[in-house]
């Protein structure tokens, strides 16, 4: 079957699932290269190195004169990225991001923060994914270590849950 470019990626917002075994998926598989390479490219500078921003604005496809991402930094799916302004991002962060992530004007994340959008299929988890957007809702503050996974089912348990003290997250 031919699949029109990009089609992974209209799965993927729609929460999917996708198969690694089909060729639409090569779209996926070129953008996350294309994206870990700039990661790798930003975190050889050294942190004074100001042109780190340079990767990091072709890794999202725009500016980021309003945004401060400190590295080392990873992300593999930055064109799956949207940022508002006044975003900030301490070092250590993972955005595993092909689900979608938004992060709306004045978010604060601290650092070694983690945000996973995608779950692997119970039954075939080496080949199908399912996916889930994460936004963050204007002037958030995620603090230092938090991991948000929204696709987890109740098949996991949690040793300490986390405290809610307001709704940020949808």
């Amino acid at each position: 079957m031919e699949y029109p470019k990009g089609y992974v990626f209209e799965l993927m917002a729609n929460g999917g699932p996708t198969d690694i075994r089909e060729p639409y998926f090569m779209d996926a598989i070129d953008e996350m290269m294309r994206s870990r390479v700039l990661c790798a490219k930003a975190n050889a500078k050294m942190p004074d190195d100001p042109s780190y921003v340079e990767e990091l604005e072709e890794l999202f496809g725009r500016k980021l004169d309003d945004v401060r991402i400190l590295t080392p930094f990873i992300c593999d799916f930055g064109n799956r990225v949207k940022m508002g302004k006044g975003v900030f991002i301490n070092h250590s962060a993972i955005l595993s991001a092909s689900g979608g992530i938004e992060f709306e004007d004045g978010v604060q994340v601290a650092p070694g923060v983690r945000i996973a959008t995608i779950n692997h299929d119970f039954n075939e988890r080496h080949t199908k994914y399912t996916y889930r957007k994460v936004t963050i809702r204007k002037n958030a503050w995620i603090g230092m270590n938090v991991t948000i996974c929204p696709c987890c089912s109740q098949h996991y348990r949690w040793r300490q849950p986390c405290k809610v003290y307001k709704e940020y997250i949808k």
